[in-house]
């Protein structure tokens, strides 16, 4: 199992990240990428941790770890520059926080992340024909979400995903221990969003992939 989507301490999470790699590993992940959430205020911060554990502790734990940042709440206007600023400061995966129903996330933002081509726009919300459509285009990955609240409009993001032929994947975005979830509950997790068994064998093998191709 792979996840693409965590924080830890060093934004809203409850974890170092040592252990929750540690608990990702002992729960069966093989993949976890660390995406504390920033903006431009704590960017470098948060990559600069990520990029440490990664470089000193990585070789020591049973889960391959990727550096990488959530950009939360970022202005529509600014996601590009920092996308590309992200990048240059190491980010192996970005994630964009999408304009989840759960949240007053500014609109616009889901269409801006998928311009500037992020890997990952998570929990989409609402997401729209033309937005899923691009994100095909682009490569953009577009998260089916398990976390409370976000989750709420997974079976729209699946039916435009489809629809669109855009890729997916499934994510816990997790902030502690009891968001670890076994391959059989993200399997039911998936099946509840809608998608059919191929998909979800799909969108692991997607979640491989990106993994693979941020080393």
């Amino acid at each position: 199992m792979i996840d693409l989507h965590s924080h830890t301490l060093h934004s809203d999470g409850t974890l170092l990240p040592a252990e929750l790699a540690r608990r990702a590993e002992m729960s069966g992940y093989r993949g976890l990428a660390l995406t504390d959430h920033a903006d431009g205020s704590n960017l470098k911060e948060v990559l600069d941790c990520a990029l440490r554990v990664v470089r000193e502790y990585g070789p020591y734990l049973g889960v391959e770890l990727v550096a990488g940042v959530e950009l939360t709440h970022v202005p529509p206007g600014l996601i590009g520059q920092e996308i590309e600023r992200s990048r240059k400061l190491g980010a192996r995966i970005v994630v964009v926080h999408g304009e989840t129903v759960s949240e007053p996330v500014a609109v616009g933002t889901n269409l801006a992340a998928i311009e500037a081509g992020a890997d990952l726009l998570a929990h989409p919300g609402l997401i729209s024909d033309v937005e899923a459509g691009l994100a095909a285009r682009n490569g953009v990955a577009l998260e089916v979400s398990t976390r409370p609240g976000h989750c709420l409009a997974n079976g729209h993001v699946v039916v435009m995903a489809r629809k669109h032929g855009a890729c997916m994947v499934l994510n816990s975005d997790i902030h502690g221990p009891d968001d670890l979830l076994t391959r059989d509950m993200r399997r039911v997790a998936a099946r509840g969003a809608g998608m059919t068994e191929q998909e979800f064998m799909q969108a692991e093998a997607a979640a491989r992939k990106i993994l693979s191709g941020a080393f």
